[in-house]
């Protein structure tokens, strides 16, 4: 077997493929939430200001509204060179490849334009305190001005888990993330920069990773090995890589604004209120990583066993990922909601922040299973071509849904914790929307002809 189809989950025990190929994903995910994670600490532990610990916490919505489209398209690059890579079609591989890297450096341009352009009118909309203003618009200006490595990396990223993949981005995000903390260490203790210290320092890491995906793109066996030379997009193949992953970026860019509208509630209750969500919000990257994660595996084996026309595995091979990554992700949320307090306290130890991170933790992880659920179903229809299915569930249930309810029934009570339901019950509505779905479509037409609906 060539070195580079071993990462093929075509042939072999299914659980082995899936649970080898998410372990990297998962540790990946873990130091790319670090990222974000190690600007909050070092700012809730060596500056000692809510302000600017609120305009960290304020970033999380925007970055995901504005990322979040092109991250879909590299999700759909990974579906279509998946397929591609599972029927051993190398030289389709190559020229997805050069799409969707193209493709990422001119999206980059526009999104570091509009990142730039429309931040002070966002921040503004989503009633951030004048207090925490300057804070915010500094980390802002910073990220969006070297936006592109986010960019770039990700749709690295996605290539190599297409072909399965998952140790090496993994290596390099490893180097990068020690030495993103090592940057803000060095910018804000030192250097005295504050929030821009902090952005500069996810800045020059993420550079480093993307560099190191490249060179490692650039070194991979002749047949599938990438190259700059010639650099170019196929109308064709960028036709299909945005038809399959547009719906999940329009579906993530939804879902970040109706976060937005969660984080506009949030923000009326003051920068307390804010560092407190802010540090749950840390906490709920880290331990809903295993869904994100268990999602992409799917999607990666479901899309390589149906260029393989092997759709016995599909179906074996969504029972055991969904049950999986349910298991897994709810034992996760009965751990936080046990030690919620000591957790919260690892980013502030002010009793009042404590006590909204808490409240908030409390409120919603015991409903982990549904999201978790969700999110396993949206990868297997995403790898099965069918990512307008997630995509209006998402945005019927994670943002319509949940703004009307924030709109019409949190914000005129004044009650935080109303805020904080709307994520069981839209995670709730979700799941039962995608397993009726999923059940219906299989029963009536199977898996192949599933498809070709």
């Amino acid at each position: 077997m060539e070195k580079h189809e071993r990462g093929l989950m075509t042939e072999g025990s299914i659980w082995k493929k899936i649970v080898f190929f998410s372990m990297p994903l998962l540790l990946g995910n873990v130091f790319q939430q670090l990222y974000n994670t190690m600007d909050f600490w070092v700012i809730g532990k060596f500056v000692h200001d809510t302000n600017a610990m609120a305009a960290v916490s304020n970033s999380g919505p925007m970055v995901g509204l504005l990322v979040s489209l092109f991250m879909g398209v590299a999700l759909g690059a990974g579906v279509v060179i998946g397929r591609y890579y599972g029927a051993k079609s190398y030289e389709k591989c190559r020229e997805a490849m050069q799409t969707v890297v193209a493709f990422g450096f001119l999206s980059s341009i526009l999104l570091t334009a509009l990142g730039l352009l429309l931040t002070p009118s966002i921040l503004r909309w989503m009633k951030t305190p004048e207090e925490v203003m300057p804070f915010s618009l500094m980390y802002f200006r910073i990220f969006f001005a070297g936006i592109s490595t986010t960019v770039m990396y990700n749709i690295g990223t996605g290539i190599f888990n297409a072909m399965g993949d998952s140790k090496h981005p993994l290596y390099f995000l490893i180097v990068s993330s020690f030495l993103n903390i090592g940057l803000n260490i060095l910018f804000v203790v030192y250097c005295n920069m504050n929030v821009a210290g902090v952005a500069l320092g996810t800045v020059l890491a993420q550079l480093v990773s993307a560099v190191l995906v490249y060179w490692m793109l650039c070194r991979l066996p002749e047949e599938i090995r990438f190259q700059f030379k010639g650099l170019h997009m196929n109308p064709k193949i960028l036709k299909d890589i945005v038809v399959t992953g547009l719906p999940s970026g329009i579906q993530n860019s939804v879902v970040s604004l109706s976060n937005m509208v969660v984080q506009t509630n949030i923000n009326v209750f003051g920068d307390v209120a804010m560092s407190g969500c802010g540090a749950y919000a840390r906490l709920e990257g880290f331990a809903l990583l295993p869904a994100s994660s268990f999602s992409m595996a799917l999607s990666a084996f479901v899309s390589q066993n149906v260029g393989a026309g092997k759709y016995d595995r599909v179906k074996k091979g969504t029972r055991f990922g969904a049950w999986l990554s349910v298991i897994v992700v709810e034992i996760i949320g009965i751990a936080v909601y046990s030690f919620a307090p000591s957790l919260v306290r690892i980013f502030h130890d002010d009793p009042q922040v404590v006590s909204f991170g808490v409240l908030q933790a409390r409120t919603v992880v015991l409903f982990y299973c549904l999201l978790a659920f969700s999110h396993a179903m949206a990868g297997v229809l995403r790898g099965l071509g069918l990512s307008k299915v997630p995509m209006y569930t998402m945005l019927g249930f994670w943002c319509v849904l949940r703004i009307c309810w924030n709109t019409f029934v949190a914000a005129p009570t004044g009650n935080i914790q109303l805020v904080f339901w709307s994520y069981p019950l839209t995670w709730t509505c979700s799941t039962v929307a995608l397993l009726s779905y999923y059940l219906y479509k299989n029963k009536k037409y199977g898996i192949e002809r599933m498809i070709r609906c």
